[in-house]
């Protein structure tokens, strides 16, 4: 039987990161929450049970990512980091954005990415075994635009840039990086604006030649694979999970 690994979730109190929490739960693993909402975090890690636990963490601040990173090495330290933390609030046009709120994005979901990537590396070569593996979230809007949605999508196809940075040059230590690069999920936020039914639901799903929108396990499934044994020659790669969206 394989010994539980710790899996360290960035955004893991609610959405998208709950549920890959919860897959990596249902495998065996014990995770950390890490959120910049402490106690959505708390309230997330107590609802898994016994193998979760909760850190309040801002991934655009440096020192704190350092601070978290050494606690969790003198705890047994971390063997899976899941960047999923990251903002969508983001929206305009190229002719009407502004500069600051373009940054602003690109501090959480580029730089916060690259802060915690760096840190987690650090950490496992610091361990003296290397070894561990990166999952990022990226999205299919990197490679796929949409009008108004610039400012995220180019944010992503940063972290997809990033993935192969880091996939390159921690591969001599054994770390491997990919990324997932999901469609539209039904989070519960999505679902609520996009009920069943629903001529916008109906819009979005004429677009995917599966016929619907992803559900958070479809991705929560894909970044457990990734950090897994079935996935060790795998590394630098985005697999897209949008039901064909980027074929047409």
């Amino acid at each position: 039987m394989t010994a539980p690994r710790t899996i360290l979730i960035t955004g893991g109190a609610g959405g998208i990161g709950l549920g890959i929490a919860r897959a990596f739960v249902a495998a065996g693993d014990r995770v950390v929450l890490a959120d910049r909402d402490g106690t959505a975090a708390q309230a997330a890690a107590a609802g898994l049970g016994s193998t979760a636990r909760a850190l309040a963490l801002d991934i655009t601040d440096e020192t704190a990512v350092a601070t978290a990173f050494d606690a969790l090495a003198a705890d047994g330290g971390v063997d899976v980091l899941v960047n999923n933390a990251g903002i969508l609030s983001v929206h305009g046009a190229v002719v009407d954005l502004d500069a600051s709120a373009y940054r602003s994005i690109l501090d959480v979901n580029v730089v916060g990415t690259f802060a915690v990537t760096q840190a987690f590396a650090r950490h496992r070569i610091a361990l003296g075994n290397g070894g561990g593996t990166i999952v990022n979230l990226s999205s299919i809007g990197g490679r796929q635009p949409t009008p108004g949605m610039g400012a995220y999508e180019s944010s992503k196809a940063a972290v997809d840039s990033i993935t192969r940075w880091a996939a390159i040059e921690l591969a001599q230590h054994g770390i491997r990086v990919n990324a997932v690069a999901p469609g539209p999920v039904l989070t519960p936020m999505l679902q609520a604006g996009l009920p069943e039914g629903s001529d916008a639901r109906t819009a979005w799903s004429s677009r995917i030649p599966l016929g619907d929108l992803a559900e958070v396990d479809d991705i929560a499934h894909a970044v457990v694979f990734l950090a897994g044994a079935g996935a060790r020659h795998i590394t630098g790669v985005s697999l897209a999970v949008d039901g064909g969206q980027l074929l047409t």
